[in-house]
């Protein structure tokens, strides 16, 4: 609970427009200071990203650390918001979603939020970014074929009113990097 109020303080704070601040002066939100990683918080980090399901003596072993400062510091790793979740990495073509392409948007000044919370409702949707370039949101989508890819873009994506346009780029071959690269 105490992360979601600190979560909504903190869009709170970013859609405050700049000057709004004490003194007029220009306000950028800090957030709690990022601790430090040592090198065994990183190996833990690299056994992590590499198998989510490790257990903790696993861990503690292959780190050289009691399984009490293993299970604390991934703790502390998880509190602290460097490991953001665990999750399966998944073959989307045997799972049945044999397209895949990266969508870029062009979208209407200051409307992130809203075009956010319409994108992460889309079927397929991996990922979305807020870049900057010669467009505004870097989509990732996955879908069972090229004519539901084609709805999503033509009827879903380009019926939002704050997108202006839209670029499809087919994702022909798809390879996880492991995490030591």
């Amino acid at each position: 609970m105490a992360d979601e109020q600190m979560a909504e303080s903190w869009e709170r704070e970013l859609a405050q427009p700049p000057g709004n601040a004490p003194g007029g002066a220009s306000q950028v939100p800090q957030g709690p200071p990022a601790r430090p990683l040592d090198s065994i918080d990183r190996d833990i980090l690299r056994i992590l990203q590499t198998d989510g399901r490790a257990s903790i003596r696993s861990v503690a072993e292959r780190v050289h650390v009691s399984r009490a400062n293993a299970y604390a510091r991934i703790n502390r790793l998880i509190d602290d918001g460097v490991i953001r979740g665990f999750s399966a990495r998944v073959n989307h073509e045997r799972a049945g979603q044999g397209a895949s392409a990266y969508i870029t948007l062009k979208i209407v000044q200051n409307s992130w939020r809203t075009v956010r919370e319409q994108l992460q409702a889309l079927p397929g949707a991996a990922h979305i970014a807020l870049v900057s370039g010669d467009f505004d949101v870097l989509l990732l989508v996955h879908t069972p074929d090229n004519r539901t890819l084609r709805e999503l873009v033509l009827t879903k994506l380009q019926s939002i009113p704050e997108v202006l346009s839209t670029r499809t780029l087919l994702v022909f071959e798809e390879t996880d990097l492991d995490p030591d690269h």
